[in-house]
């Protein structure tokens, strides 16, 4: 599915990450590769821009990290992020450049591209959120289904396997999520793309279009 792919929801793939993306179709393909690329990327930044602050933990020396912030390696935290009162970095994270994660968010194996915001109660679980993406206050991934299958994304009437027990979303670039809204697990939403607040997505919301409630999607104008 062209909709579904690295190029198709991702312009310029602004990220540190952008090599993990190289010679793969889907996102979701890089979700266990994430600590792995860490470690290895890890080891080559510049000592002049980034601190190792052990346990497989980088952080660039322009991010604003507060002292109540918790940040478990493996973990990358780019130039001029701003890491905020009571965020919880589980491990397995790389936050982009000028990118915030808010007070009491929460991230656990997740690629933040550039200029992403999660800065209000979010929870960010085994997913990808593309350059300038926004999660408004309260909103939430769900990474796990409740019968514990492998995570499916249905794009229409068909479904895509992802082989994973764990997923959460993917979003595309400039992708607004409304206050309060819970990405149940396997949504994809295309670039520029609005959801409205109190949403429960599933599946595949196409680019370019503004997700009302399940069933209505329209096209922006």
């Amino acid at each position: 599915m062209e909709q579904l792919s690295c190029k198709h929801l991702f312009q310029g793939v602004h990220t540190i990450a952008k090599e993990i993306f190289e010679g793969v179709t889907y996102p979701f393909e890089v979700l266990p590769k994430i600590s792995e690329f860490i470690v290895k990327l890890g080891q080559t930044l510049p000592t002049d821009k980034y601190e190792f602050k052990g346990k497989n933990v980088w952080i660039a020396k322009s991010a604003k990290v507060a002292p109540t912030a918790s940040i478990t390696g493996p973990a990358i935290i780019d130039e001029e992020a701003e890491i905020r009162h009571c965020a919880f970095v589980r491990g397995n994270a790389i936050v982009g450049k000028n990118a915030v994660v808010g007070n009491s968010t929460e991230l656990k194996n997740v690629i933040l591209f550039d200029c992403v915001q999660v800065p209000h109660y979010n929870y960010v679980g085994d997913s990808i959120l593309g350059y300038k993406s926004h999660m408004g206050a309260g909103s939430i991934t769900s990474n796990v289904k409740s019968d514990k299958t492998l995570v499916e994304i249905r794009v229409g009437d068909e479904k895509i396997p992802t082989g994973l027990k764990k997923m959460g979303a993917v979003l595309g670039d400039n992708v607004e999520i409304g206050c309060g809204s819970i990405l149940n697990p396997g949504s994809v939403i295309g670039s520029d793309t609005n959801v409205y607040p109190l949403s429960s997505v599933r599946g595949f919301v196409p680019g370019g279009s503004i997700y009302k409630k399940q069933g209505e999607v329209v096209v922006k104008h």
